[in-house]
Formats: structure tokens, sequence, C-alpha cells
């Protein structure tokens, strides 16, 4: 009987694949992020051995607790051994300013970054001897009185000023909009932070090291994502189960 998370991952992979033939984007360019909230370590490991990589975590202890134990059960899968290549471990839930020194020691990628002051802390607590923090700013693109994340108009300021920070490096925008009545309004709203990440790159600030990446979409918003620019899908549902 087929591993139910390995076939899980690669009909995932499959559909991310046949929505870039749609697009007319090259399947290579959008990346699978399994999202591991109260998923526990040994389904995990098994997304691991499916050759799954890149997680995504919305609660920073739970996250830091399957860190801890994987580091000392397999610690091969944070580092990296021989040709072994590293588990990448990426918040994406929303971050406390009194949480930021464990994230900063903990995390590869903070997806949900939405104020300068929390910026300014994981750059002053990112340590030293670890690669810079790779940061996307959350972008509230549907103004969702619910979610998280900036403006889209705010945006542009916020990122300028993350781009003078040491130890971090700005990577893209992420965005969750709310479910909408019809694809072409979901389409929409991906659209619209795609144009965001377009613009940004036309300012001199990012001449040198172009923003590239678009964390959007999810189970039910996928193919849409995809079609509007989507370079990262955060899946877990459609992989693990429901919760």
């Amino acid at each position: 009987m087929l591993n139910t998370v390995a076939s899980n991952i690669a009909h995932i992979e499959r559909e991310i694949a046949q929505s870039c033939r749609q697009s007319g984007r090259s399947d290579d360019r959008v990346m699978l992020l399994a999202v591991t909230k109260t998923v526990n370590v040994e389904r995990i490991l098994e997304a691991v051995a499916a050759g799954q990589r890149r997680f995504g975590e919305n609660y920073v202890q739970e996250a830091v607790e399957k860190i801890q134990t994987l580091r000392e059960l397999h610690p091969e899968l944070l580092r990296g051994s021989g040709e072994q290549v590293p588990l990448e471990w990426h918040l994406i839930g929303p971050l406390q300013n009194n949480k930021t020194r464990i994230v900063a020691e903990y995390f590869d990628w903070v997806q949900s970054l939405d104020a300068l002051k929390t910026a300014q802390r994981l750059s002053a607590q990112r340590p030293a001897d670890l690669p810079d923090l790779q940061i996307c700013i959350q972008v509230n693109v549907d103004g969702a009185a619910t979610k998280s994340g900036v403006a889209p108009q705010d945006v542009p300021d916020l990122a300028l000023a993350i781009q003078a920070l040491p130890r971090l490096r700005l990577r893209g925008l992420m965005s969750i909009p709310n479910p909408q009545d019809s694809l072409l309004q979901t389409l929409a709203l991906h659209a619209r932070v795609h144009d965001l990440l377009h613009k940004l790159n036309q300012h001199p600030a990012f001449a040198a090291l172009p923003l590239d990446t678009l964390s959007m979409g999810m189970s039910g918003d996928m193919h849409e994502a995809i079609a509007a620019g989507s370079t990262m899908v955060r899946i877990g549902t459609a992989i693990f189960g429901a919760r």
C-alpha cells in the first residue's frame, strides 16, 4: 500500500505541474511548502522520506518543539549531511515581538512579517553563525479585518526599510486572502500581489538582488495562485488530511 503522505505529495506535485503547463510556466519555478500545523513528527518524517524539505508552521512554540525533536533524532535533517539536503522551516503564522528571538534562532524563513519593529528585532537577534533570515512581507490584499498583514499601499516603505537591515534578506511577498465568490475574484487578488512585487522590483534598491518569492495559494486556491504567478504554494490538508 502506498504511503498516504507520499502519495498525496506526489499528487500535489502533479497538480502544480499541470497548473504551470496551463499557465505557460515552468513547473520548477513553483515550490511546495508542506504546512505541518498540528502534524506530529512521525508524519513529518513520512513527508521527508517522500522528498519534501520545506515545511511551514503557524505556531512558534509548536514548531520549535518539533525542530528540537528532529534535531535530537535526525541532526542530519536540520543542517544537512553529505548529500542530504537540510530541512527549511518557514513561519507562516503571526509573530509576536516577545517571540522574535526564538524565531530568529530556529527558523529559516519568516513569511508573515508585517511590522518594521518586528524586522528590527529579528535582525538584531539573528545568530551570527546562521545564514541571513529569509523574509516575506505579508500583504493584506483584500483588506480583511480578521487577517494580519500590511495594506498594499504601505508595502513599499516597509520593503525598503527591511532591505537596509543586516542579517535579513527580503525575498518577496506572502498573502492569505479570504475565500472569494468566484475564481476570477480569487485570481484578481493574487494578480494584485504579483503586480505589487513587480513594482517593487523596479526600485533601484532591488536591482542587484531582485525579489523572487510570491507565497500565494493553499489547497483551495492553488491553481488560481499559480496562474497569477505564485512561486510557492502552502499546502497542509491535501497532504496530511483534515486537522
